[in-house]
């Protein structure tokens, strides 16, 4: 009711929004002539002045209506397009770290420009975020005279770019790339061992195209730069082989399973979770599997002892290999590897592996080669990654109906910005169908009739099987057509240039985040490059523009009798589970006022409707009399399709939000950890880092002493006088007095603790010595995080289980998780000062001299060839500075070197190489 109010009082949102943008559109229209007046080479000076007047403490709001009006008028000169008022309305939204909605086809790449521009004026760089390298390459390489024009560099963020190269492109003024390069590039710099291997230089501002396709449809899936572990490849080839002797949970009536915990009788030995793609075994179906592993000799004793529960875990990702991924719809198989599928674009995503062993069971599965298991060595969620930027912008065709989870998590606003010309496509009601097969006979008879008239079609589909159905039977009809998927996602352009030609028909795999748009009749700009071939002769681009001005003149007629025929006619297959989606598809017709037409044809059998309606919608159908092949129009199915939807909606808004709650515990620790590895990184002083770590043990160890020492002096000297020697190799000699007076003993201690480190920076010097502390820090911090990476995810696993004893998992999550943290960088830092303290360094004359003995004497030589005994056996890579002053001093190791076969010292269990020898 009071939004009721509101509304009738000030506007609808929308209306309130563009109001507030239209005195700033009016100032930068009153500039465009005075940027129409400028030559060519005031353009760059004109940004210099920008620059200038921005150091000296303009803020970019005032620099915005000279900005964009430049803009503006650069992209007129360089494009031959000037954009649109409603362009620089969503420019103006971007500049504000908004997200701009508008529809397919209104020009997103060049609203971009001048957002980008202004806020690449202070020189800390703007990143422009696509969904592809693709699309990445394109829009840079199409915007790059504009923004040259105006003085500005731009790069481009390939995926397949060495360090050299990236760093180069990162430092230009505004940079191009994907989302998950930019997320890896962030990971790989904070595992970097000095800062000029890194390729980042911040995160000032980024402009996220298909916004909500990336913030929130990948939003699930964190980004995972991942190491080879343990070969555990046979036990997924020997799991895979005994999965055929388990049986599903044998269902009730109601199509439900029965529980156990109620005391129903199960039959049957796993039950499966379509919703969540989740296994679950019942009591005889885990006798079973310790049966079957126990006659294959595989393990011991039972299957829950410790050793033998890992085997659980590779029943379960077999099971959803085999039951709940599907190939040709989750994944395909090509050129002899798993290539998981994007639900969302319908893309191949090339270098991704699921993660936990999944794509290991499905590469069993398929019976193909068994890649080795990868370790954890870095993530990020996207979520988290797009929070590291000082301002967030973005913009896309569909975001409004996601605009609360854009609040909550990103705390980014959404504008609906008009679209240039009304829109004139007819969107038609849902056709419904009882069964699968009737739907199909349908959409091919429409499909061809609207084909024999020359309409061009668009027919979306979920998945690369049903596509592929899809085209056989379009094939058996006669109909000649294009198939869009991630099979031949080669040919993407040259399918798209031709979709909206007269006759075409083009069948595609989830439409979302092309990027390209379709226009009507063809596209004149690619049939003439078709034509010119790859022909770099001096006049190749004079033979291309008498090409493309010959092919627009007989597009121009190809328009004319494609727009009398209707327009585009998009079909979709079946409802998406998201509202989005199905709006970005059929967002593909209409664009900038052309007729068009979009009609959803649905059958009780689709996905959504069985797992998200049931079956008993289709029962009810039947009961109330409708027949097969008979269509069904009511506004009550509709909203009953929009509801499954919602739930579905909901129900993906609720795990991507609960992913974040328990990532921010992580994210809170990775934080830390990447700002102690700068820290480490830029200190020039690492000595004092260890003399205070050195501090707070030995004041620990003398706390300890003043508690023992009331009930056993002896007892208490002792544990003083081990602790001492294990952890610096330091020899406590007890004098008079120091049993009555601790803090004085404790005092004396450190002192010579803090003269040997002294003596061994006189000895190799200090550039060198903060050189080796470096290279310990980093690479105990790195393989410290790798271990709390793994025991977080053991963690987060452990905690569900606590719900049953009325706790709540993710406050357990987040106590334990900082009480392993706090623990790890107590390790880190101990183990760094102890190590320092053990390796010796020394000449001959003190080489036997108890350290307690030694005098402060300077000693002037070292080798800096003998720097591999810090290493504790671990070789390094990295060559500290070239700091050598002659050969007599000698290296004395005071612990045992490890083995690359010996068990690890850590306690693990795992051979040295496997674990921190790796």
């Amino acid at each position: 009711m009071f939004d009721s109010i509101v509304k009738a009082l000030f506007g609808s949102q929308h209306e309130r929004d563009l109001k507030a943008l239209l005195p700033i559109l009016h100032s930068v229209n009153e500039k465009e002539a005075w940027a129409a007046a400028l030559k060519a080479e005031d353009f760059p000076v004109q940004t210099n002045l920008f620059r200038e007047r921005h150091n000296k403490g303009e803020k970019l709001e005032a620099l915005l209506p000279e900005a964009f009006a430049l803009a503006r008028e650069a992209a007129r000169r360089n494009l031959g397009e000037r954009p649109y008022d409603v362009q620089v309305l969503g420019s103006i939204v971007l500049h504000q770290g908004k997200i701009a909605e508008l529809k397919t086809g209104e020009g997103k790449t060049l609203m971009v420009v001048a957002a980008a521009y202004l806020n690449a004026i202070p020189g800390k760089g703007v990143h422009v975020v696509t969904v592809n390298d693709y699309l990445a390459e394109r829009d840079a390489a199409w915007m790059r005279p504009i923004f040259a024009y105006m003085g500005m560099t731009v790069g481009t963020i390939l995926s397949d770019m060495d360090n050299s190269r990236r760093k180069e492109n990162y430092a230009c003024d505004i940079t191009y790339g994907t989302n998950n390069e930019f997320g890896f590039d962030y990971l790989r710099d904070n595992m970097c061992r000095d800062m000029e291997s890194r390729v980042q230089r911040g995160h000032n501002y980024c402009v996220v195209d298909e916004i909500d396709s990336i913030l929130i449809d990948e939003a699930r899936t964190p980004l995972i730069i991942s190491g080879a572990a343990e070969d555990d490849t046979f036990k997924f080839a020997e799991v895979d082989r005994l999965l055929g002797s388990l049986e599903e949970v044998k269902k009730k009536d109601d199509g439900e399973y029965p529980d156990e915990t109620q005391g129903e009788e199960v039959i049957g030995d796993y039950k499966l979770n379509e919703k969540n793609k989740n296994v679950n075994f019942s009591n005889a179906g885990m006798t079973k599997i310790e049966e079957l592993l126990q006659k294959r000799g595989l393990i011991k004793g039972a299957i829950v002892d410790q050793e033998n529960f890992e085997f659980l875990h590779y029943f379960t990702q077999a099971l959803r290999a085999h039951k709940l991924f599907h190939i040709d719809v989750d994944y395909v198989v090509q050129d002899g590897q798993v290539q998981i599928v994007d639900e969302f674009t319908g893309r191949i995503l090339h270098g991704r592996r699921y993660s936990d062993g999944l794509h290991q069971a499905i590469e069993a599965k398929e019976r193909i080669k068994i890649a080795q298991r990868n370790r954890t060595l870095a993530t990020i969620t996207f979520q988290n990654y797009f929070r590291l930027y000082n301002k967030i912008s973005g913009g896309t065709g569909t975001a409004d109906t996601e605009a609360v989870e854009f609040a909550k998590i990103y705390n980014l606003d959404v504008v609906v910005i008009p679209t240039n010309l009304p829109v004139a496509r007819q969107d038609d009601d849902d056709v419904v169908y009882l069964n699968e097969k009737d739907k199909y006979n349908a959409l091919c008879d429409e499909i061809a009739e609207a084909h024999k008239k020359g309409q061009p079609m668009l027919v979306g589909t979920v998945s690369i099987e049903k596509s592929e159905k899809l085209s056989a039977l379009l094939t058996r009809k006669g109909v000649r057509h294009e198939v869009l998927n991630a099979k031949n996602h080669a040919r993407e352009a040259a399918i798209i240039a031709e979709a909206g030609a007269k006759g075409s028909v083009t069948i595609a795999t989830n439409m979302a985040g092309r990027g390209t748009d379709i226009k009507l009749g063809g596209n004149p700009e690619h049939r003439a490059r078709k034509r010119a071939g790859t022909d770099a002769s001096p006049d190749a681009a004079e033979k291309y523009a008498a090409l493309y001005k010959e092919e627009y003149e007989k597009w121009k007629n190809d328009y004319a009798e494609v727009k009398s025929l209707g327009g585009l006619y998009v079909i979709g297959t079946e409802r998406h589970e998201s509202r989005r989606i199905d709006n970005q598809l059929r967002g593909r017709s209409g664009r900038q006022g052309d007729p068009g037409r979009s009609k959803f044809f649905i059958s009780m059998d689709d996905d959504l409707m069985r797992i998200f309606g049931g079956e008993n919608i289709k029962n009810l159908m039947s009961k109330i009399g409708m027949e097969e092949g008979e269509p069904i129009y009511h506004p009550w199915l509709s909203r009953n399709i929009e509801k499954a939807q919602k739930k579905v909606e909901e129900r993906n808004f609720e795990i991507r939000k609960h992913l974040l709650e328990y990532d921010d515990v992580l994210n809170q620790q990775r934080k830390f950890i990447y700002e102690q590895r700068d820290a480490i990184l830029l200190d020039k002083n690492l000595k004092a880092r260890v003399n205070d770590a050195t501090a707070d043990m030995l004041d620990q160890y003398i706390q300890e002493y003043k508690e023992l020492q009331r009930k056993d002096m002896t007892a208490a000297a002792k544990a003083l006088s081990e602790n001492l020697k294990i952890k610096f190799g330091y020899t406590l000699k007890l004098e008079e007095g120091d049993t009555k007076n601790p803090d004085a003993l404790e005092k004396r201690i450190l002192e010579e603790l803090n003269l040997n480190i002294d003596e061994k920076d006189k000895i190799i010097g200090t550039e060198y010595l903060n050189y080796i502390i470096r290279q310990q820090y980093l690479m105990m911090v790195d393989n410290k995080w790798l271990d709390h990476l793994e025991n977080m995810e053991g963690l987060r696993e452990a905690v569900g289980l606590r719900s049953y004893a009325q706790k709540n998992p993710l406050t357990e999550y987040k106590v334990e998780g900082f009480q392993i943290f706090e623990t790890m960088i107590d390790d880190i830092r101990q183990a760094i000062a102890s190590r320092l303290h053990l390796v010796r360094i020394q000449t001959g004359e003190s080489a036997n001299r108890p350290l307690s003995a030694r005098s402060s004497a300077t000693i002037q030589d070292a080798s800096h060839g003998s720097v591999s005994a810090f290493s504790d056996g671990a070789s390094s890579s990295h060559r500290g500075p070239a700091r050598m002053q002659s050969e007599n001093a000698t290296v004395i190791r005071t612990q045992p070197k490890v083995g690359r076969n010996d068990p690890c010292p850590c306690g693990s269990g795992k051979k040295y190489k496997l674990c921190h020898g790796r």
